[in-house]
């Protein structure tokens, strides 16, 4: 086809309920792998306070390979290794029910607690330890001290690591499509082949991407201004 034509992606109505189907499932990718993340990542971050030094050395070993093998790999791991795994009972449920875009939270939700972990971890750590001893002082418990003193200290500080990471769990979940999931790029590269018109709907799928990712960008922003007491009272 020659010349470029926009119009011919976007006045597509199976085109369009394509693209629109495939944000839809990306956001469910994100939003399921973000909240397992940081589930997972408050659980990695009481074993990594306790007393116990096994549990230290496990949730380091963990974030070391979270953070050290690619995420792609992991995805390919878990879908066509650990599926295989599987009893058959449970295997045929999931191929049943969506079972790529599960092993899709599963997997970005696993690797992306280890970066959500630290990213507390470095927060809680930039806490002065004077502020425990004070609290302590005005007769706080250990745990009242750490909810409503220290904790709201240490997230405050690991917001900007935090909406970042977030922003690239946004961005990783397009690594679905390696394992059939049909997220965004899954439905732009079926677009693709349907209509011939690379150049446009893959500039189509860069903008949605952009400004979702933007948005996520400036929805955090918000919260960490209103998590800041400084700067919200200047705004």
């Amino acid at each position: 086809m020659n010349g470029f034509d926009l119009s011919a992606i976007l006045r597509n109505q199976e085109y369009v309920a394509m693209l629109l189907h495939g944000i839809e499932m990306t956001f469910v990718i994100y939003v399921g792998s973000w909240l397992l993340a940081m589930t997972l990542a408050l659980i990695l971050l009481c074993i990594r306070f306790s007393p116990s030094r096994f549990g230290d050395r496990a949730v380091a070993a963990y974030v070391s390979y979270h953070r050290n093998v690619p995420t792609l790999v992991q995805l390919m791991l878990w879908y066509f290794g650990i599926f295989t795994l599987l009893p058959s009972g449970l295997a045929d449920w999931l191929t049943a029910h969506n079972g790529e875009t599960i092993f899709a939270v599963i997997g970005l939700g696993l690797c992306q607690a280890a970066y959500f972990s630290e990213d507390l971890r470095s927060g809680l750590r930039s806490v002065s330890p004077g502020q425990m001893e004070a609290a302590k002082a005005l007769g706080h418990s250990y745990l009242s001290a750490m909810r409503f003193i220290i904790m709201p200290q240490g997230v405050r500080n690991a917001l900007p690591p935090l909406i970042n990471h977030s922003v690239s769990l946004f961005k990783n979940s397009s690594l679905a499509i390696v394992i059939g999931a049909p997220e965004l790029t899954h439905a732009v590269k079926e677009i693709e082949n349907l209509s011939f018109r690379t150049f446009e709907i893959y500039l189509v799928g860069t903008v949605l991407y952009l400004v979702f990712s933007l948005l996520i960008m400036g929805a955090g922003a918000y919260f960490a201004m209103r998590a800041d007491p400084v700067r919200r009272a200047r705004a």
